[in-house]
């Protein structure tokens, strides 16, 4: 195919700013799909993103755009092929939209008309533009009555230099607008420029797992092309495979002999193991090893780690099944097997954030009908023992005796947080108390961009949730991972009855940890339902206790039966009713609820 008569580009934006639905609209408007077969958030397959509004899996899909009179003239055809590569809604999965991006030649920058420019929008723009990407800033959902559309426009003036007449006004909900926009794109973003005669080379930018198909891989065509059935190799693997299939999105998988450069597909590769084929990897073809792999490939690395526990230990064997088969459709997912003397076998799983920790945890229970038990999120800590050895941790229960130790180092995070000026204070407030580490400071019109570097076990610890509550929401927040730095740590250890419970365990700044410590006991207290006998929660710190609550038990008058006699008769009955209480205690199994393990680091 000619590659002047192809378009590849995605949409760049914050959370609900309409992304999703501006698609639904570029379906409509070139018939890719039936309108008897249209639905809301249409290539949003899974009823998760379609309840939480937030596109989870990336879906491209393949368009045909019939060209007005004026524009066949001026472009020398009849038609162009749009290829749409929906990105994902939300900063955890930030490394396959940098992928994305990197497999398009333009971008359309879509901004809320009612809240302006947010940080995930400033972050994924700024990466197109490392990659030379084409932008055409647009503004949506011009018919909301509170939609400040001059504002809105000065800030993406300011901000990425762009021309007034540039700026495109539309409405995705009632298709104003969409249509222009449509004839923008044509005629204003590049196309391929490929080298078509050279041997392939295809970007992996996502891949899904099919029973019977394998591994598929969602490929953008660089240079050369690719073939069915002959033979391809994964140059960062070195994995050499027959394609099973090869087709485009459209937005069905739609076989075809053969891709051609510029184009966007997919390859059935027939492989069991989808870390075999991992996204920012080049696909050539088998006899081709000296060619140099596409830029920028590296790794996604998980950010946050959870023990995950059955609620039932019968189910332990169903939790590995169901996580293999999650893993199948999401190569960034992490796991290996740990036991607890509290909750028996498990899994230790990694995430690239929390909420993605929170969307799998949601599929094990809807998808695969597996009641979890999950502990407090925790991050990687590299510990550098006194005789020089180094050793990573990911909980704060395999960390050896602190006098064992050199060093702690703990990962940091570069977060921008976009803000209305008028909540400047509190923010700045707030970041402070997080131990963040002010690094500079932009404004753009009304809103200004604060960049901070901070711990990243204090952005999960309820950082996100305070600044929207502190700000009413308007305050937006993106991150990056950057780097490791010594933390002067010490180890809090929970104990309840005596009995040290370990995934209660956390590592803390020797600053704050006696306040944080009793903070956690106090809540705990509440969280722990009260039981047939005393229950006393402490938090130690070096085998010394620095905070105790008590959990008074449930109690029976037992002397309500007795109806004379004298004090001996009631001393008796107590006497007994002690004993009782003691041996339970002795016995008993203190019954510890899911919210328990979800207090330790919240507000």
């Amino acid at each position: 195919m000619n590659q002047e008569a192809i378009r590849n580009f995605c949409i760049i934006s914050h959370i609900d700013h309409g992304k999703t639905t501006l698609t639904d609209r570029f379906l409509e408007k070139t018939r890719t799909v039936a309108q008897r077969d249209m639905h809301e958030r249409f290539l949003d397959s899974h009823p998760i993103s379609q309840e939480r509004g937030v596109t989870i899996k990336l879906a491209p899909v393949r368009m045909k755009y019939n060209l007005s009179s004026e524009y066949k003239e001026i472009l020398g055809c009849d038609f162009l092929i749009f290829n749409l590569i929906d990105t994902p809604g939300h900063a955890d999965f930030s490394y396959e939209v940098s992928r994305s991006l990197a497999a398009c030649e333009g971008a359309v920058l879509l901004v809320d008309a009612t809240v302006g420019i947010q940080a995930q929008t400033l972050a994924n723009a700024q990466v197109a533009l490392q990659y030379n990407l084409k932008l055409i800033p647009v503004i949506n959902k011009i018919d909301l009555p509170n939609a400040d559309i001059g504002k809105t426009a000065q800030q993406l003036i300011d901000t990425f230099d762009f021309r007034r007449e540039e700026i495109i006004l539309i409405s995705a909900k009632t298709g104003e607008g969409v249509d222009r926009l449509l004839e923008e794109i044509a005629f204003r973003l590049p196309s391929p420029k490929g080298n078509e005669e050279s041997a392939p080379r295809c970007l992996i930018f996502s891949s899904i797992y099919d029973v019977h198909k394998g591994v598929i891989a969602y490929i953008r065509v660089v240079d050369g092309s690719l073939e069915k059935h002959r033979k391809i190799k994964f140059m960062a693997s070195e994995k050499i495979v027959e394609p099973l299939d090869i087709g485009f999105f459209l937005p069905n998988m739609q076989s075809q002999q053969k891709l051609e450069t510029g184009e966007v597909g997919w390859v059935a590769t027939g492989l069991k193991d989808v870390s075999l084929c991992r996204v920012g990897d080049t696909i050539t073809s088998e006899n081709h090893d000296k060619l140099i792999p596409l830029p920028g490939y590296q790794e996604a690395r998980p950010m946050v780690f959870t023990d995950f526990y059955p609620e039932n230990n019968e189910d332990y064997e169903l939790l590995i099944e169901s996580v293999k088969k999650l893993k199948l459709n999401d190569a960034s997912l992490f796991f290996n097997q740990i036991h607890s003397p509290l909750f028996g076998q498990g899994l230790r799983m990694g995430f690239l954030g929390l909420f993605h920790a929170e969307i799998v945890q949601e599929r094990l229970e809807r998808d695969f009908n597996v009641s979890v038990i999950a502990t407090t999120p925790s991050v990687e800590y590299k510990i550098v023992l006194r005789d020089g050895k180094e050793k990573v941790i990911y909980s704060a229960q395999e960390c050896p005796p602190l006098y064992q130790l050199e060093k702690i180092l703990e990962p940091y995070v570069e977060v921008s947080i976009f803000t209305p000026l008028d909540y400047m204070g509190v923010i700045l407030q707030l970041c402070q108390n997080y131990r963040a580490t002010f690094v500079t400071q932009r404004v753009f019109g009304l809103q200004t961009q604060l960049v901070y570097k901070m711990p990243l076990m204090e952005l999960i610890s309820g950082f996100y949730d305070k600044l929207k509550s502190i700000s009413s929401g308007f305050a937006s927040l993106d991150w990056k991972p950057i780097d490791f730095q010594q933390l002067n740590a010490v180890l809090v250890e929970i104990l309840i009855n005596k009995q040290k419970v370990s995934p209660l365990s956390f590592i803390l700044p020797r600053q704050n940890a006696y306040q944080k410590a009793r903070e956690m006991v106090a809540r705990l207290k509440k969280a722990i339902p009260r039981q047939l006998f005393e229950v006393v929660i402490q938090a130690s710190i070096n085998s010394k206790i620095i905070a105790r609550e008590r959990i008074a038990p449930f109690r029976k008058d037992v002397t309500a039966k007795l109806y004379g006699g004298d004090q001996t008769r009631k001393d008796k009955l107590l006497k007994k009713q002690k004993k009782g209480k003691k041996r339970m205690k002795a016995i008993g199994k203190v019954n510890i609820p899911q919210e328990a393990f979800m207090v330790v680091f919240k507000d």
